[in-house]
């Protein structure tokens, strides 16, 4: 109740709540949906109630912001005019609207093609799917706490306010998905970026966790166009992390580094509590 006193609790956590009471109550087999499927309404409310808690244990001198570019520069930078810089520099000086559209499409659809991959697995490898969603609830778990322990701001932070961190700056779209949004007319980005808990939480990027855990989690039942398809998506969300100005390459890997061993313990566990092979 003081969650919703707060204005942090929306009208979608409630239809959330309300589905899982429908699935708990119809029977036995939306029970065993219910159980392979809540790590997502659980994610949910998690994201919106991190806002009680989005500065515990941030700081102005402990944001990792100029430092952090410096690093970047050092393993993957480049040259421009001479000096060195990153490569969101460059797509920043090169963007295209086809690319910004192009990009914009993983950034808009991670959670549904989550959700696809999720409902592909509890007819196709029930185990998979249950190993999928909670690591799925893993990840964020591991995310934001390392938010807190090892904040980082983003590329588009430090193009807008340079080295001077400012804890209570908002949430952005960044500039490619404020054109994307402006393109559209309708601002679903923003939207989506409001309701950020955080604005230094770059690292890891769990975009690029959660589309290489679909890879992951869905290769062994995939065919061959599927696996495709997603490695594809995988590939073009890394990509987009970085073009989009929301993540520096070490974010990416970061986050792929989250994803298997996220993955890796779930199939372990997995294998330790799994009943004897049917004869």
């Amino acid at each position: 109740m003081w969650v919703a006193g707060q204005g942090r609790f929306h009208w979608d956590n409630a239809a959330l709540i309300t589905a899982v009471l429908v699935l708990f109550a119809i029977g036995p087999k939306t029970k065993r949906l219910l159980l392979g499927a809540l790590p997502f309404p659980l994610v949910a409310v998690l994201y919106d109630t991190m806002k009680i808690v989005a500065n515990v244990g941030v700081s102005p001198s402990r944001v990792h912001d100029c430092d952090l570019r410096a690093l970047e520069i050092r393993f993957f930078g480049v040259t421009i005019d001479g000096r060195p810089a990153t490569v969101h520099d460059w797509f920043q000086a090169h963007s295209t609207p086809l690319l910004d559209c192009l990009c914009a499409i993983p950034y808009g659809t991670f959670l549904a093609m989550s959700f696809a991959c999720a409902v592909w697995l509890f007819f196709r490898d029930y185990p998979a799917m249950l190993r999928f969603t909670w690591s799925f609830l893993a990840l964020n778990l591991a995310g934001f706490v390392t938010y807190h322990v090892y904040p980082a701001a983003p590329p588009w932070y430090f193009h807008q306010h340079g080295c001077d961190v400012d804890i209570h700056a908002h949430a952005y779209t960044g500039p490619n998905l404020a054109r994307v949004d402006a393109w559209l007319g309708v601002p679903y980005f923003a939207g989506m970026y409001g309701r950020s808990s955080s604005v230094f939480g770059a690292m890891p990027s769990l975009h690029v966790a959660y589309s290489f855990l679909i890879v992951v989690s869905g290769w062994s039942v995939f065919g061959w166009p599927l696996r495709f398809a997603a490695v594809l998506f995988f590939l073009l969300m890394a990509f987009s992390a970085a073009y989009l100005d929301h993540h520096w390459v070490l974010d990416i890997v970061a986050g792929i580094a989250y994803c298997a061993i996220v993955a890796s313990v779930a199939r372990g566990v997995s294998r330790r509590f799994a009943g004897p092979e049917p004869s």
